[in-house]
This record gives C-alpha cells, sequence and structure tokens, in this order.
C-alpha cells in the first residue's frame, strides 16, 4: 500500500476500526486522502467518556473526515450504554395507527433525540432513516420500518428527518428502491425481488419521493436484484441509481454504497471490482466493513485509480447548533420509553 499525504478533500471510500482505540496504522490509514468517511460499531464504544476520547484521536488524525454510526433505534442501536435506548421505528407506526399527529410529532422528537446525543460526540450523522416498507416478509427489516403503508412511512420519516435536521444532522434514507419485499437477508444471501418497475415504483419508491421533496441528504441502495428489471443489485446498476433515482426522482444528493462486504454483494466480484462497479455506477461513496483486509484492498486499487471526490459529501458533516435543551431532551427520552413500552402491549 502506498501511503499519501493527508488531503482537505473528501475521498470515496469508508471504513472502520477495530476496537476501543485508534491504533497508529488505522490513523495512518485514516489520512490517506482516498478515505473520506469512518462507520462505528458496536465494538469501538464501550462507555460515553471512552467515545470522547476515542473521537478526539480520530478528529486529531483527520478532522474532516466523515464520521457515522447505525443509531437506527430498536435492533440497530450500535451506542447503547450511557445514551438513550430508541424504540423500533415500527413503535411509531403502532402510535400513527391510535394517534398520527402524536405520532408525527413524537417522531420529529425522537429524530432530535437521536441526533442530539450522536452530536454530544462529534458524530456526523447515522444512517437513518430506514423507509423499506414493511410487507410482513423481511425479518431483517422488520420493525425497523415505520409502518406498512406509504402514507405511514412517509409521514413519520420526514417528521423523524426534520428532527434530525433541527438537531444539525444530514438524513440518509435506506434502502433503495425498497428491501422490505424480499425474505432474503442481504447480509447473508443474494435477495431477488420478482416484482415489476410499476409494482415496485408505485409502492416501495414512493417514500424516497417524499422525502427528496422534502430535503433527503443522502440515500443508501440495496443490495437486491430486482430481477423483473435489472440483473444487478441495485447499489451497482446504472438503472437504479441514474435513471429511477437521480432522473426519475430527480434527487442530488449523496449515494452512499452498502457495506460491500455483505453477501448481496458478492455477485460484483472481488472487493476492487465491487467498490468500482459502485462507483462506476453513480455512489458517491462505498462502505467497506468488517473486513480490515477488503478495505485495505479497496483503498490501494482507488490509489492506482483514482477518482475524482465527490463535491456532494461535504453536505454530510454535521452542522454546529444550540442542543443544550435538558428538558427538551427528558421529555424526548419519556417518549422513547412509551413507544417502547407500547412495542410490548402490541
Amino acid at each position: 500500500m502506498t501511503l499519501g499525504t493527508e488531503s482537505p478533500a473528501l475521498g470515496p471510500l469508508m471504513l472502520d476500526l477495530k476496537g476501543l482505540s485508534l491504533a497508529a496504522d488505522e490513523a495512518e490509514i485514516l489520512r490517506q486522502p482516498e478515505v473520506g468517511g469512518l462507520i462505528l460499531f458496536a465494538r469501538n464504544y464501550e462507555s460515553p467518556e471512552q467515545l470522547h476520547a476515542l473521537m478526539a484521536e480520530v478528529r486529531n488524525a483527520r478532522p474532516d473526515i466523515l464520521v457515522s454510526v447505525d443509531q437506527e433505534g430498536g435492533r440497530v442501536q450500535r451506542l447503547r450504554e450511557g445514551v438513550t435506548r430508541l424504540p423500533p421505528m415500527a413503535a411509531l407506526g403502532e402510535r400513527w395507527k391510535l394517534d398520527r399527529q402524536q405520532a408525527v410529532e413524537e417522531a420529529h422528537e425522537l429524530g432530535w433525540l437521536m441526533a442530539a446525543e450522536l452530536r454530544d460526540f462529534d458524530i456526523d450523522f447515522s444512517f437513518a432513516p430506514v423507509l423499506d416498507r414493511d410487507w410482513s416478509r423481511s425479518g431483517v427489516i422488520g420493525d425497523r420500518a415505520f409502518a406498512g403503508t406509504v402514507e405511514g412511512i412517509s409521514e413519520l420519516a420526514v417528521a423523524f428527518m426534520s428532527g434530525m435536521h433541527e438537531a444539525g444532522m444530514a438524513a440518509t434514507g435506506k434502502h433503495f428502491p425498497g428491501h422490505g419485499w424480499v425474505v432474503a437477508d442481504s447480509h447473508l444471501e443474494i435477495p431477488v425481488d420478482e416484482r415489476s418497475l410499476e409494482e415496485i415504483g408505485g409502492e416501495d419508491m414512493r417514500p424516497f419521493a417524499t422525502l427528496i421533496g422534502e430535503g433527503l441528504d443522502a440515500i443508501m441502495p440495496a443490495h437486491v436484484i430486482y430481477s423483473a428489471v435489472n440483473e444487478e443489485p441495485a447499489g451497482f446498476s446504472e438503472f437504479w441509481l441514474q435513471q429511477q433515482l437521480r432522473q426519475r426522482l430527480g434527487f442530488n444528493g449523496v449515494i452512499f454504497s452498502d457495506d460491500l462486504t455483505m453477501e448481496g454483494a458478492s455477485v460484483a466480484g472481488g472487493y476492487p471490482q465491487r467498490a468500482e462497479k459502485a462507483l462506476r455506477a453513480g455512489c458517491d461513496m462505498v462502505l467497506v466493513c468488517n473486513r480490515p483486509e477488503g478495505a485495505l484492498e479497496v483503498l490501494e486499487y482507488l490509489q492506482q485509480h483514482p477518482v475524482a471526490p465527490s463535491p456532494r459529501l461535504g453536505r454530510m458533516k454535521a452542522r454546529v447548533v444550540a442542543l443544550d435543551d435538558a428538558r427538551r431532551r427528558e421529555r424526548a427520552r419519556q417518549i422513547a420509553q412509551q413507544l417502547i413500552d407500547l412495542m410490548h402491549r402490541v
């Protein structure tokens, strides 16, 4: 691997760390101009004090790098101890059935709280919200989805995104054009959705269209093959990313690949080939997680085959806003607990 010098440009590679502190070799990798993003996992978090120390090390090594985490709530919440336990987003869907206005208000406050707590650690953004429809078929999506209706997803996700924006955080909708229909888990298998473009566009894509109209900052495509439409997984497909997302829906924000180490990405070849295909299809940044050797392979490939940094990526940096409203935080924490209790009663 040829190590370069630090650059203010945000390169197209997002990778991860091994543990609770930043190793010297990891700091050197973060300084490479081809690296523009860092994603944290549960193994990188022990306590608020430890994470503050880790983030100080990261910012010292690479001040401008985008730092992200999956902090959706429910099953997918990487930071747990010392921060609010967030409900699965399906809890808001259950509230929406009972009182739509209350559900929308609570979605806004949960989006704000999630973002505010991450900003305490100098984390730029969470990969949220999930815009997949719950068709009661997909175990990997399931209660991560807000609802089983387009209207419910759209109303609640817009409110959640609005709360994130109020806290200075960009929002990422996932998994375009919709992961909720397939039964297979793209982490472990190569899912195939056999529906027509008309069916997908008339149902699953509509929440994405709604949020794009409301200022959605980024989108993550699914590692799903929509076989009646295109033979490639959406994240490697110019048809999905260019013709449908950019042209049909008019999206001009950031496109992040889903993790290229997932089984659903294996059809594209080795890690460098996966990165090449994703970037060529239209991704602004590719994620290589939980496989350090794979991340190094992609880094070396990018060093040998330079890719112009996407000017869109800078939009994902968090904005500095006042977040010191202790009373509001406490109210939002109470909402989170009430929604967890609601899910237990359903």
